[in-house]
């Protein structure tokens, strides 16, 4: 997640708008294109398929959304149908500069009966098309179209209501969904859900302050970030991680951060620090402590890297009225990333949670 705005004494004019950090082309790094319409295809994981939803046009052209699951046999025909009516389905929206990977975490689901499903978001992962800005959207309520979406095509297959699944801004932004459609979801699973700004809402209201004249005059813009691979670093099997992960849908250095873009999701923030009510049981997973810095230290290898645990944990109690929030010692910003002694401690006591509130 970006932190704040440079307040250095160069000036703070903006980076011209580009469309991407980096080449959208590369060994590895080919973007999909969409799947015949709808048709689930091979995805790139082995094992799972993808089927892409086409939204609307915007200023960069059309966007889609793409809805992955673990490949179905279609020898099974209708027998194998009626068993799946029964499962309850499970949609998993991830994070910033992030996609869907983490295979196991589907499998752990789909082991213990559910029916798991992944959705990309339009401009990331697998969604994301030559042309566009990676990760661009100037609200999050935007996402309600490819959510709304998704679960149609899931609720054709599988009528019982959902459980929702996000990691840190897909928490945000499922969170924020939830509150508009009340009644939807059966539960709410968030790991780390980006709920608030580092420090605190005083944090984020001075961020505004510096951020709104160039959201509102080049929303695009690029803000001067600082420049740290410390969460890859963490995740990555090419550093300390465990994670392949695909070049251009999780970058080393995250995606550049456009101001009309985190304009967008300090107002999600605004809206969580004033009170969801959500109705629905929702489970908090988070990382006992977080470590910032400059440099890479060891101790990033088993602490949240990203945000702070603390407001996090604090700005959960204001989603509704029944709010569990469990603290993992040792687990990454993405707990369900951590190391696989940490994970199976996590699905345990989040599968007793499901099956005593879902």
């Amino acid at each position: 997640m970006p932190s704040l705005p440079s307040t250095r004494d160069e000036p703070d004019t903006p980076d011209e708008p580009r469309p991407a950090q980096e080449p959208l082309t590369g060994p590895g790094g080919v973007l999909l294109e969409d799947s015949p319409p709808g048709v689930w295809v091979p995805d790139v994981l082995e094992g799972f398929e993808r089927l892409t939803i086409p939204l609307e046009v915007d200023e960069e052209g059309p966007n889609v959304a793409t809805l992955v699951r673990v490949a179905r046999d279609p020898a099974s025909g209708d027998r194998a149908a009626g068993r799946l009516r029964h499962r309850i389905p499970v949609l998993y929206v991830h994070g910033w500069s992030d996609y869907f990977y983490n295979a196991p975490l589907a499998r752990l689901f789909e082991e213990r009966g559910y029916a798991f499903h992944a959705l990309d978001l339009r401009k990331y992962g697998r969604s994301l098309r030559p042309g566009q800005t990676p990760g661009w959207a100037e609200s999050l309520q935007v996402y309600d179209d490819e959510i709304g979406s998704a679960l149609r095509l899931i609720a054709g297959e599988l009528p019982e209501p959902p459980v929702l699944m996000g990691h840190s801004t897909g928490g945000l932004t499922l969170s924020l969904w939830a509150d508009r459609h009340p009644g939807q979801a059966r539960a709410m699973v968030l790991n780390s859900p980006w709920l608030e700004m580092q420090g605190s809402s005083l944090v984020r209201l001075m961020a505004q302050a510096v951020l709104d004249p160039v959201a509102r005059l080049q929303p695009k813009s690029f803000l001067k970030l600082p420049r740290v691979d410390h969460y890859w670093r963490s995740i990555s099997d090419e550093a300390e991680g465990d994670w392949a992960l695909h070049p251009l849908w999780r970058p080393q250095h995250s995606f550049e951060v456009p101001g009309g873009w985190l304009q967008a999701v300090m107002a999600g923030h605004a809206r969580v620090a004033s009170g969801l009510g959500l109705a629905e049981p929702v489970y908090v997973m988070l990382s006992d402590r977080t470590v910032f810095g400059t440099r890479w230290s060891e101790d990033m290898t088993a602490a949240d890297v990203v945000l702070d645990v603390e407001v996090l944990a604090q700005r959960a109690t204001r989603l509704g009225r029944h709010v569990t929030v469990v603290r993992h010692p040792g687990a990454l910003h993405d707990v369900m990333a951590s190391a696989e002694p940490i994970r199976r401690t996590v699905a345990r006591e989040m599968f007793t949670w499901l099956g005593a509130y879902a």
